[in-house]
């Protein structure tokens, strides 16, 4: 049995398709990544799959259970920690898991090894309202009450964004920690970086999956010349860039651009002089091997054109 299968599953709010027919399956203990920028319909789609909404068409289910016949059995098998904090603010830590555990019918002392790694963390401040503990804390504590009933399935939307460094990194080594529980476990963010850490990837735009593999396999299926460029005048560059014969896309990363070009057309040497010509000085060109981000870029370029 699968953890979670969707087909065709869409969410419409009149003339707005927040999510268009959407079909993958996780399997159990698999740690699923959706990749996404804001808007991309991430958190309408953990919506429609813990039960909070309903779908215009298409079937889903968690646990084998589908999402509309039997929600009631879906929400007491599942852990779901929503990208907005929104736990008890007023109440301390042990007050939080108390409750959470109460509601599900158990003990925070009965599953307490469940959340053990985690709690060492917030232990030092149990006695401390929720409303005060800093952005990582806050996050491992909801991550706590998502885990205190033992979840089969965990859905985490965005349990990164706004979190420092070093909790981002913690958070997702308590992550892979979970697959040992057989923990099946959805997870969204707008962070690329992240997306390695996943079993399995879907890249989603504008409502829809445009790819789903390991993410292995979806950089090993980048096949294009790419170049980091960089000069001293990075803006004006971009535009320069986007028009010289034999570059097929460019965008910015960091203190580069990363170029998409046809080596038929153009060299290295010949990218620089034109670039030169055009006053472009101290212009360094590298050949780089492409990251997820680029080809998250690069499939949602291809998509636009479609």
């Amino acid at each position: 049995m699968k953890a979670v299968t969707a087909e065709s599953l869409c969410k419409s709010y009149g003339n707005i398709h927040a999510v268009k027919t959407v079909s993958f399956e996780v399997q159990r203990g698999e740690l699923f990544g959706i990749i996404g920028a804001d808007g991309a319909g991430k958190t309408t789609l953990f919506r429609l799959l813990v039960t909070l909404l309903l779908p215009t068409s298409g079937t889903a289910s968690v646990g084998g259970y589908d999402i509309v016949k039997h929600f009631s059995q879906i929400r007491k098998r599942i852990g779901y920690m929503p990208g907005r904090f929104s736990l008890y603010q007023d109440l301390s830590v042990e007050e939080n898991l108390q409750i959470f555990a109460s509601v599900f019918g158990t003990t925070f002392k009965e599953n307490y090894h469940l959340i053990k790694d985690i709690y060492q963390y917030l232990e030092p401040y149990k006695k401390r309202r929720a409303g005060k503990l800093s952005g990582g804390m806050k996050q491992k504590l909801a991550l706590c009450c998502a885990l205190i009933h033992k979840p089969t399935v965990l859905f985490l939307d965005e349990p990164t964004t706004g979190v420092d460094p070093v909790s981002r990194k913690e958070f997702w080594e308590m992550l892979k920690r979970l697959k040992d529980q057989g923990i099946s476990t959805l997870v969204s963010t707008p962070y690329m970086d992240e997306a390695g850490m996943c079993d399995r990837i879907a890249f989603m735009q504008n409502g829809q999956f445009l790819k789903i593999d390991t993410p292995a396999n979806i950089i090993s299926g980048f096949n294009k010349t790419l170049w980091a460029v960089r000069g001293d005048k990075m803006s004006q560059l971009l535009s320069d860039l986007r028009k010289i014969p034999g570059v097929k896309s460019c965008f910015a990363f960091g203190d580069t651009h990363h170029v998409t070009v046809d080596t038929n057309i153009l060299s290295e040497n010949g990218l620089i002089k034109a670039l030169s010509s055009q006053g472009h000085l101290e212009v360094e060109v590298a050949v780089i091997e492409a990251g997820i981000e680029d080809c998250f870029m690069d499939i949602s370029n291809r998509s636009s054109l479609q």
